[in-house]
């Protein structure tokens, strides 16, 4: 896969609109084109304790952060013609799906692949597990701050740009 654009979301609470931090990855032509990261600021701005845990951000952190219709402004005509690529793909498509919905915006049928399962596919049970670092670890990416949402989305893109 040589043109695409990785994602990844951190969320604030167990409500998966409630995205606090977003990081893409454009890549064309199997080249990283573009990087991009935000806070967001989740409605209403509340954060459970084992998110916090995840990744460190806290209410604090986005209390002046943009909301999610201003950050998508901004990313929208980034990955415009690019389907999307996630690790776990089905937990970052529905924060953007949640996300869309919470603000009444109209959601685009994005194409996401999905780096865990071509993972599994590839590493098969070579690897202990297929989580993001011990993936990316096997596609040659060291991942060192996992759980920020553009470092995982850069992992994310290294890993697509080997076995998707």
């Amino acid at each position: 896969m040589e043109n695409f654009a990785a994602i990844d979301f951190e969320t604030a609470n167990e409500n998966f609109a409630s995205v606090c931090a977003m990081g893409v990855i454009v890549v064309r032509g199997g080249i990283v084109a573009d990087r991009f990261y935000s806070l967001i600021r989740p409605v209403p701005n509340y954060y459970r304790r084992f998110c916090r845990e995840v990744h460190g951000l806290c209410d604090a952190d986005t209390h002046d952060a943009p909301l999610f219709p201003a950050v998508w402004r901004q990313v929208e005509p980034l990955i415009a013609g690019l389907p999307l690529v996630a690790h776990n793909a089905r937990f970052d498509e529905r924060c953007l799906r949640e996300a869309h919905r919470a603000y009444g915006m109209v959601y685009p049928e994005y194409t996401f692949y999905d780096t865990l399962r071509a993972s599994r596919r590839t590493f098969g049970k070579s690897l202990p597990d297929h989580q993001l670092p011990t993936s990316a670890r096997a596609c040659g990416y060291d991942l060192t701050a996992h759980h920020h949402a553009l470092a995982d989305a850069e992992a994310c893109a290294a890993i697509a740009l080997k076995i998707l």
